[in-house]
């Protein structure tokens, strides 16, 4: 699915703002929108995702109703909803006018009754998406690195809970900088990692 435009929904604010610096430090173009950022902010997230400058949305419910997103290819439910509908809501996006699409969420054994719920709105039984153990375990060191880089970077600027300072200072910079290259990667580095982090979704 590499060069496919996704949504990854979480339960908080602070969950997107550290998705997308994990997903940054492994060389992805993540960019977060959530109620804690200014309008502006928002709008400035939203016109570099619809504009193809990056290309992985990390939202919390604010983004699955009233935003025009056009085509999106692919929907990860990072945290399955607790209400069933914000499902079809979410998953919806990948089924702008006639096109399809990818929805995947990630359940633990806390969620299987929000997802059993899910089902039973739907009528089906969702499929298990295909994911390798071995590809997984190769992933696992570089991404557990990318996530403690990131929270060390959230703990640094205040995890985002100081008033009047929603956004961290990486988010800054990437709604700042052309074509959200602030974290500059080789060409080669990069699409190694876009590459196996998108076989790991």
């Amino acid at each position: 699915m590499s060069g496919s435009t996704s949504m990854v929904f979480t339960r908080t604010c602070e969950q997107t703002r550290l998705l997308a610096l994990i997903l940054r430090n492994l060389g992805l173009r993540a960019i977060p929108i959530s109620g804690q950022m200014s309008q502006a902010k928002r709008l400035g997230a939203l016109n570099k995702f619809k504009a193809g400058e990056c290309n992985i949305l990390i939202c919390t419910d604010v983004a699955s109703r009233g935003l025009d997103i056009a085509s999106v290819d692919v929907v990860i439910n990072y945290d399955i909803p607790t209400n069933s509908k914000d499902y079809i809501q979410r998953v919806g996006r990948t089924a702008r006018a006639g096109r399809s699409g990818v929805a995947i969420s990630l359940v633990n054994q806390y969620e299987l009754e929000w997802y059993l719920q899910i089902e039973k709105l739907i009528g089906k039984k969702l499929p298990e998406f295909p994911a390798e153990e071995e590809e997984v375990l190769l992933l696992l060191e570089r991404v557990s690195e990318a996530k403690r880089i990131s929270q060390v970077r959230t703990k640094e600027t205040g995890g985002g809970k100081k008033k009047g300072r929603a956004d961290d200072e990486e988010t800054e910079k990437f709604l700042t900088s052309k074509n959200g290259k602030s974290y500059k990667k080789s060409k080669k580095q990069r699409w190694l990692s876009e590459d196996l982090l998108l076989q790991f979704w």
